[in-house]
C-alpha cells in the first residue's frame, strides 16, 4: 500500500485550537476523513495514518471511532497522560482497539524542554513497549539532544520523528540541526516522517530548491528502510495544497530505487505501524 504516515483531523473551535493563529486563518474550518479522501483518491493514496491534534483522551477516542466508520484510516497515533499513575489503564482501554498504533504529546509547546527526560514522563515511555505502541517525537531542533538522550534510555522502543526535526528551512540554516539529525539516526530504533517540510519553509516564497538539502541530510542519515512520506494535512496547506506538498518528496525519491521507493512510499509504514500483523517479516 501507498501510505500517507501523517495527517489530521478535527472540528475547529478556538478554545481547543488555540495553536491556530490569525496568520493561520486557513485552518480555521473543521477537516474531516471526507476532505481528505479525495486527496486520497486523487494521488493514488491507499491509506493514511491519523495523529492526535489534541492532548486528550477524547481526540483519541473520535479518532478511532473515526478510524472504525473510515476503512482508509490504517492506524491512529492517539495521547494518553504519559505523566499519569493511570497511564497504563488509559493505554489498555485504547489498545482493545487494533487501530491504535502509536502515541504522541506535543513536546514542542512544553516550557521545560527537558519534559520528556522527566521521571514521570519516561515511566509512561516504558509502558509502551508492552502495548507495541510507537512513540512519535514532535519537536524543535533545540530538543535533539535530549531526544537522543530519550531514546537511548529505551533501546527497544520504536520511536518515530515527526516533521524531519522542524529545520529552520526559511532561514536556510542547516546547522545544529544536521548534527542532530545525524546522532539521532544513529539509534537504529528512531524512523522519520518525510512531513511537515514545507510549512517550515517560507508559506508563500518556498521551492524545491530550498527543500532538497533537508531531504539529502535525512535520506543520508536514516536510509530507505526508516523514512516514511506524510503530508502533515491539513496544516501544510498553509504553504502548498495536498498534491504539491506530497511531490516534495515523491519527486525527491524518484531517483531512488524502485525498492527503496516502496519502502518510503507505504511499505515502512505498514512494518513500523505493525499495519499487518503476523506478516512483519515479509515487510522488513
Amino acid at each position: 500500500m501507498r501510505i500517507d504516515a501523517h495527517q489530521h483531523f478535527w472540528v475547529y473551535n478556538r478554545e481547543e485550537y488555540s495553536w491556530i493563529s490569525d496568520s493561520m486563518k486557513v485552518l480555521r474550518r473543521d477537516f474531516l476523513p471526507g476532505d481528505l479522501l479525495k486527496h486520497l483518491e486523487q494521488q493514488n493514496i491507499d491509506g493514511s495514518i491519523a495523529v492526535q491534534a489534541r492532548q486528550s483522551l477524547d481526540e483519541t477516542r473520535w479518532l478511532l471511532r473515526l478510524a472504525g466508520e473510515y476503512d482508509f484510516i490504517k492506524g491512529v497515533v492517539g495521547w494518553v497522560n504519559l505523566c499519569s499513575g493511570e497511564a497504563e489503564k488509559q493505554i489498555a482501554e485504547f489498545t482493545a482497539d487494533p487501530k491504535l498504533v502509536g502515541i504522541r504529546h506535543v513536546l514542542q509547546d512544553e516550557p521545560d524542554d527537558m519534559f520528556m527526560l522527566q521521571e514521570s514522563f519516561l515511566r509512561g515511555i516504558s509502558l509502551l513497549k508492552k502495548f507495541n505502541l510507537v512513540y512519535e517525537l514532535l519537536i524543535f531542533p533545540r530538543h535533539l539532544p535530549y531526544a537522543l538522550t530519550l531514546v537511548r534510555q529505551f533501546p527497544s522502543q520504536q520511536f518515530v520523528l515527526d516533521h524531519i526535526g522542524k529545520p529552520p528551512v526559511k532561514d536556510k540554516i542547516i546547522s545544529p540541526w544536521k548534527e542532530g539529525i545525524k546522532e539521532l539516526a544513529l539509534q537504529k530504533n528512531v524512523a522519520c516522517k518525510l512531513s511537515g517540510i514545507v510549512t517550515e519553509a517560507a508559506w508563500k516564497g518556498w521551492s524545491k530548491s530550498d527543500i532538497i538539502p533537508y531531504l539529502d541530510v535525512v535520506f543520508d542519515a536514516f536510509g530507505p528502510s526508516r523514512l516514511m512520506i506524510g503530508s502533515d494535512w491539513p496544516v501544510c496547506t498553509l504553504a502548498a495544497d495536498y498534491k504539491s506538498t506530497l511531490n516534495i518528496a515523491t519527486d525527491f525519491i524518484e531517483s531512488k530505487s524502485e525498492a527503496e521507493r516502496k519502502l518510503i512510499m507505504g511499505r515502512n509504514a505498514e512494518r513500523i505501524y505493525k499495519l499487518y500483523p503476523g506478516n512483519q517479516e515479509i515487510l522488513t
